[in-house]
């Protein structure tokens, strides 16, 4: 569980920078509220929104499936969405190129896969 954790706090880590850089854009650009039309502020939202969107319920998958698969598939899973969000968010701000769409390929997989292996393992219980 340690490798979960790791990658838990790498992507709290990811939400705080995303939330700063939003700030600095918002001040560089005197935005109070939403975008201003700005593309770049818009990308800096979009990046932190899609973060808060998926990471919450993709973690509490990955972490349920501690109790009946362990360590290393909840490790090699949180390891895989971690490095998709940092390639989706590095892409939506444009340091990644093709970040954005492998992170969201990435990201949707580990998903499915995740959502597939719990349901597996609750009609195993049944």
């Amino acid at each position: 569980m340690a490798v979960f954790f790791v990658c838990a706090g790498i992507l709290g880590l990811l939400t705080f920078v995303l939330a700063m850089n939003i700030s600095r854009l918002r001040r560089g650009r005197r935005v109070s509220l939403g975008d201003g039309g700005d593309k770049e502020l818009t990308a800096a939202i979009r990046a932190h929104g899609n973060l808060m969107e998926w990471a919450p319920f993709v973690l509490l998958l990955i972490y349920l499936l501690h109790g009946p698969y362990g360590d290393r598939t909840v490790a090699i899973l949180a390891i895989l969405f971690t490095l998709s969000r940092l390639a989706h968010a590095g892409g939506m701000l444009g340091v990644v190129p093709q970040g954005r769409v492998s992170g969201a390929v990435v990201a949707a997989v580990v998903t499915v896969v995740a959502s597939v292996m719990l349901l597996l393992a609750g009609l195993r219980a049944l």
